[in-house]
């Protein structure tokens, strides 16, 4: 049975498909797995393992020899499993009697002591301590078992993040540092897209190659010196060098290369004639561009809305850079790295403050993917 030529590529671009969004979805997953799971758990397995009940090895102690009582058996202490904490141990998978051997028997068995002792230890978590002599001491003798601990999910993470860490404040001061800096630099792409688009002016073609060389200018060697400029800028006009200002500026500085060349690109490929006419019927290059570009452009639009929205919302660089680091201030990523730590130790709240820091832009792409893909392509063809 033959395969059509045709239906060879549809397969590959299925295939190449499926792969992505499961590439995608699976750290998603993964992350948001991880988020709600206990933290002696998250450090001690992959979150792959979190729906299978996972072996755990502990000890614990008799009860006190004081409470043995003296049956056929011999002096017998006998009771229930428990955690410092009075938590009762069950589902016992194996147990022994030292810390090197605490699976060396099955439960319901009885394991035979280096001193002649018995000792017992059911499923259920119960247990006896048999001795031909009376037990002495004043605690109880120590036992090392495995039991099966069941899958466990908590939202004590995300409790921890949101009380203790401030993640709230942090969020506010993103959004007031992501909508302006999307905002600003759309708007004057727009404008300077349409202006390279069909506007004629001297040096034209020249002043676009100059943007699009900006594009490959690394934002790193950048950052010292439009600093220093800025702080310059503050101390002659009186504003203050660390504050929202910088950082709107900043990223709008960088964000505008791309955002003129993808808008330069779709406008370019709007209808000549439709803008003819209406200049023919008296519009200005204003009305032209509030009525009939702005409208048509709203692909472009949407995709470097969601580029911009994505690159400033995970920004850490240029926040630590042009903002200070006071509560009113510091950004959600600056915060996750401070909730971290220095070494590391707190990364249990790394997942679940990643999640909710993904949440909204999540929104802002989905809300608006379906102009994401026409606004990419656009301009590549002719129609």
């Amino acid at each position: 049975m033959s395969v059509s030529k045709s239906k060879i590529p549809a397969f590959f671009n299925s295939t190449a498909l499926i792969a992505l969004v499961i590439l995608w979805l699976v750290p998603t997953l993964g992350l948001f797995v991880s988020s709600i799971r206990d933290k002696d758990a998250l450090a001690a397995s992959g979150w792959w393992t979190a729906f299978n009940a996972s072996t755990q090895v502990t000890f614990a102690r008799t009860v006190a020899p004081s409470e043995q009582v003296k049956t056929d058996e011999g002096y017998v202490l006998a009771g229930q499993l428990t955690s410092n904490e009075g938590e009762l141990y069950s589902r016992i998978m194996a147990f022994g009697s030292t810390s090197n051997t605490p699976q060396e028997a099955e439960p319901g068995s009885v394991l035979t002591l280096k001193n002649g002792d018995r000792l017992q230890v059911n499923e259920d978590g119960s247990y006896k301590y048999i001795s031909d002599n009376e037990i002495k001491g004043s605690r109880g003798k120590r036992l090392f078992f495995a039991y099966a601990q069941p899958a466990v999910f908590t939202l004590e993470n995300y409790e921890n993040v949101l009380t203790k860490g401030k993640i709230g404040q942090a969020f506010l001061n993103t959004l007031a540092v992501t909508i302006p800096a999307t905002v600003i630099p759309v708007l004057i792409a727009a404008f300077a897209a349409y202006a390279f688009s069909w506007m004629r002016f001297a040096g034209r073609e020249w002043l676009f190659a100059a943007v699009i060389g900006l594009l490959v200018v690394p934002l790193q060697t950048s950052l010292v010196p439009l600093l220093r400029l800025y702080s310059d800028l503050g101390q002659a006009f009186g504003f203050e060098s660390k504050g929202y200002v910088g950082v709107w500026m900043a990223h709008t500085g960088f964000g505008l290369p791309l955002a003129i060349y993808l808008m330069r690109n779709y406008m370019r490929s709007l209808p000549g004639d439709l803008i003819e006419s209406a200049r023919v019927d008296g519009a200005s290059h204003f009305q032209v561009f509030v009525r009939i570009i702005l409208p048509l452009s709203v692909p472009a639009l949407a995709s470097f809305t969601i580029f911009q929205f994505l690159w400033v919302w995970n920004d850490l660089l240029v926040a630590m850079v042009f903002l200070g680091q006071g509560e009113d201030q510091i950004v959600l990523t600056a915060q996750l790295r401070a909730l971290l730590g220095t070494r590391g130790s707190n990364w249990e709240v790394l997942t679940s403050g990643a999640f909710i820091s993904i949440i909204l832009p999540l929104v802002v792409f989905f809300a608006l993917q379906r102009f994401f893909v026409r606004g990419l392509v656009a301009g590549s063809v002719k129609g």
